[in-house]
């Protein structure tokens, strides 16, 4: 056994509260080295009538771990725990005061978690895990009053460069809320609707005021309200990083310099303000020099920017916020966020854009969740054919054991978004693999994200051209993939297994892109089956049950001698499952 593998703190993602009567403990393994985990629990200050001991499960692998996992309720709240580990006749245990051979001598050198208070427990928003969102650009989503159009507005189709107009609106949405309601939709994900000079709105001069080619104010909360009424959550896009160079408070900067009141709102590292060389005297968002960057840690700052928050959610009734450029903003500006917004709205639903690991942001002080790119990265890797099902599955159990599981549930997971390619581009124009990246976004754990458009076949290149005009005309329309993308959404709503329920590979092989995996919970099993080649494939699995269903379908599936066979097209899909209650 490799006890330079082992790793396990009383802390974090490692062991954490998943609700006020349940501890989530994890340890890790070097890769298929140790055969059984048992996590041996009990109360420090009556471990004799306490203990016990439970088997651990291997809920993940990577490269060069694995995963082992084991949901614990101590009777009073309490905690003090070890692990044993097996491997042939050697057993290991691991504890606080180090790893050795010699069984632990509790309860002075145990691992503790010291009681579950209610008030740390991370709490992610309910209605997040249940969500089937859909971003949208008001700009490029519908035209729905012309009177507001800025100059110079394009013909609606016509090709997005980085500073042209279509004339989308918020009367333009609040026109085709039926349309996302027919689609299934439950959430809306808005990029920025406040004044800004951009066609993106990522440059805000005015933050408590709708931008006027959008609508107004009052527009917003009507089309809130509209969504409301039909059951869809709205999430707006909070830029609180950077603002446009036409901010007032920075327009004042470049005016009086030094003598400023505003100074200290930026970072302005020389006099005058400006761009020398390419590069701004001032920080940005980037180099761009038309988005100077805040100083968040300024109280006032902090506060007017705080006030930004708490207005909208208490103005609108909004569902939570979407925060750009999320990771250059100072951890205590996002602490006291957390604390104004969920103050509001306990179920506000806070989302960070955070590209890389974020664990420092998901431990409960800050977002519920983060922009999950890495999905989309290895998703569309494995799809496109960049990899075998055993690299596959080893990417999947890393980001899965990246976070808790409350954060696993609500992880925004989109395949592309407006600063991506779009998902048809990215698989070569191919539909079968869209298909298949798509029953992967619906069947895995987390909240799903459709960037607006995608369901009826709109292809595009990154930025700008990720950002054209949504397609109304239903003959220019995919209506073949909309009933697909409607199907799978349907799916994923009627059962909680698709949402909250255990996810596991069952079948990922290294000389094999073909993969086999389950969702469960109390009352229903999945298993979906993927085809990724373009080679009609049987795959098999040991079934010892009888009672699979087609999840599409309804058709009966049965094995054969205790093996289930699927025969799958190329690049084709099949997902079954069977009622446990």
């Amino acid at each position: 056994m490799l006890l330079e593998a082992l790793y396990h703190v009383p802390r974090d993602k490692w062991a954490y509260a998943y609700n006020p009567s349940t501890i989530h403990l994890r340890v890790r393994t070097k890769r298929d080295d140790v055969e059984r985990v048992f996590a041996m629990t009990g109360d420090k200050y009556d471990w004799q009538t306490t203990y016990q001991e439970f088997a651990m499960e291997k809920a993940a692998h990577d490269a060069m771990f694995d995963y082992w996992e084991i949901a614990v309720k101590p009777k009073y709240k309490r905690l003090s725990y070890a692990f044993k580990l097996m491997a042939g006749n050697e057993t290991v245990y691991m504890q606080d005061s180090g790893i050795g051979h010699d069984p632990p001598t509790p309860p002075g050198e145990l691992y503790e978690f010291p009681y579950i208070h209610e008030i740390d427990v991370f709490k992610v928003p309910e209605w997040a895990k249940q969500a089937v969102f859909y971003q949208i650009m008001p700009e490029r989503f519908a035209n729905g009053d012309l009177s507001n159009d800025p100059e110079h507005t394009e013909p609606w189709g016509g090709t997005p460069k980085i500073d042209n107009y279509f004339g989308g609106d918020l009367q333009g949405v609040l026109d085709h809320l039926d349309d996302l309601t027919d689609l299934g939709i439950n959430a809306i994900y808005f990029t920025p609707l406040f004044t800004s000079p951009s066609n993106h709105k990522y440059a805000t001069v005015d933050y408590k005021n709708v931008d006027p080619h959008f609508g107004d104010n009052a527009l917003l909360k009507r089309l809130v309200t509209a969504c409301h009424d039909r059951g869809i959550r709205v999430v707006l896009d909070a830029v609180f990083n950077h603002c446009s160079e036409q901010f007032p408070p920075f327009q004042d900067v470049l005016k009086h310099g030094k003598d400023s009141k505003y100074i200290d709102w930026f970072h302005i590292n020389e006099f005058p303000a400006s761009i020398k060389n390419g590069i701004p005297t001032y920080d940005t968002f980037g180099f761009y020099g038309n988005m100077p960057k805040f100083n968040t840690a300024n109280p006032e700052v902090k506060n007017y920017l705080l006030g930004v928050a708490e207005y909208w959610i208490k103005e609108i009734n909004l569902d939570g916020w979407r925060l750009d450029v999320a990771n250059e903003v100072d951890h205590h500006f996002w602490r006291d966020f957390r604390h104004v917004v969920k103050g509001v709205n306990p179920e506000a639903y806070i989302i960070g854009e955070v590209w890389s690991d974020s664990l420092n942001w998901l431990l409960g002080d800050q977002f519920d969740s983060v922009m999950n790119y890495p999905f989309a990265e290895k998703v569309l890797a494995f799809f496109n054919g960049g990899m075998d099902g055993y690299s596959f599955s080893n990417d999947m159990g890393a980001l899965i054991m990246r976070y808790p599981q409350q954060t696993n549930e609500v992880i925004f997971n989109m395949l592309c978004s407006h600063d991506t390619p779009r998902l048809l581009t990215s698989v070569g124009n191919d539909k079968r693999k869209l298909k298949l990246c798509v029953v992967f976004l619906f069947t895995y754990i987390g909240t799903p994200c459709i960037f607006y458009g995608d369901e009826v076949g709109i292809s595009g290149n990154g930025d700008p051209d990720c950002r054209k005009c949504m397609i109304w005309d239903s003959n220019k329309q995919d209506r073949e993939l909309y009933d697909f993308y409607k199907l799978m959404i349907a799916l994923r709503k009627k059962h909680n297994a698709l949402r909250e329920g255990r996810f596991r590979f069952l079948h990922a092989d290294s000389h094999d892109p073909c993969i086999i995996y389950e969702r469960i919970d109390e009352k229903v099993h999945f298993t979906i089956w993927m085809n990724n080649t373009e080679k009609k494939r049987t795959l098999s699995h040991p079934m010892d049950t009888n009672d699979w269903y087609d999840a599409l379908t309804d058709e009966r599936v049965m094995p054969d001698k205790g093996v289930m066979n699927i025969s799958l097209d190329p690049f084709g899909y099949r997902i079954l499952f069977r009622k446990l209650k």
